[in-house]
């Protein structure tokens, strides 16, 4: 059984704005940090072999805060950076509705079709994803892997881990500095935990 933990990163320094922030690689704030001291704190007893993240700074600083308790490099994958927004980067969704109506249209749908002008679509960022996947073929049954990236990367790996398909990917939510664990079988996996913030508490 090889155990998948997954990381949301921490609150960064521009998450109040409730902006659109994919590509961007925008900080994390004094509490993002602490957060991740957190996260720490709370997956010090793991036995973890692996520690994969995002190439942005958000993600890469709460993985390297974590790594650093257990002597481990971080490993960084651009199959985990978040979808790239294009020309609708750092708006809000009000903004966007009034620059962008059809696309706002889209996403207040919840659609999954959707091409954000300028950056990815959905399908070119689900595809992305998906490639992280062919990582973990390279690991022992019985390794800890821990996963730090964002809140549309991870959810997206979730629903091809457990096959539920990626229309589905809206329908859960994943907290910054959340962890969720899978556990993986030669026959399937298992969802083990989902969104645990209790660590923040």
């Amino acid at each position: 059984m090889a155990k998948l933990i997954l990381v949301r990163h921490g609150i960064t320094r521009l998450y109040h704005d409730q902006r659109f922030w994919g590509k961007t690689d925008v900080e994390l704030s004094d509490i993002g940090i602490r957060q991740s001291e957190q996260l720490r704190d709370r997956l010090a007893k793991e036995k973890i072999n692996t520690i994969y993240s995002s190439t942005l700074k958000r993600a890469r600083t709460t993985a390297e805060v974590i790594a650093a308790k257990h002597g481990l490099a971080v490993q960084p994958c651009q199959e985990l950076d978040e979808c790239n927004f294009g020309y609708v980067e750092g708006l809000t969704f009000a903004e966007i509705q009034n620059l962008h109506p059809e696309l706002a249209k889209a996403l207040d749908g919840f659609d999954t079709p959707v091409q954000f002008p300028g950056g990815e679509s959905f399908s070119s960022f689900e595809i992305r994803v998906r490639g992280f996947l062919k990582r973990l073929a390279d690991h022992e049954d019985k390794d800890t892997i821990v996963i730090v990236a964002h809140g549309g990367t991870l959810l997206l790996l979730i629903c091809h881990l457990l096959e539920i398909g990626v229309k589905h990917w809206r329908k859960m939510r994943l907290e910054l500095a959340s962890v969720s664990i899978i556990d993986t079988y030669p026959g399937g996996v298992v969802l083990n935990s989902l969104n645990d913030i209790s660590h923040l508490k």
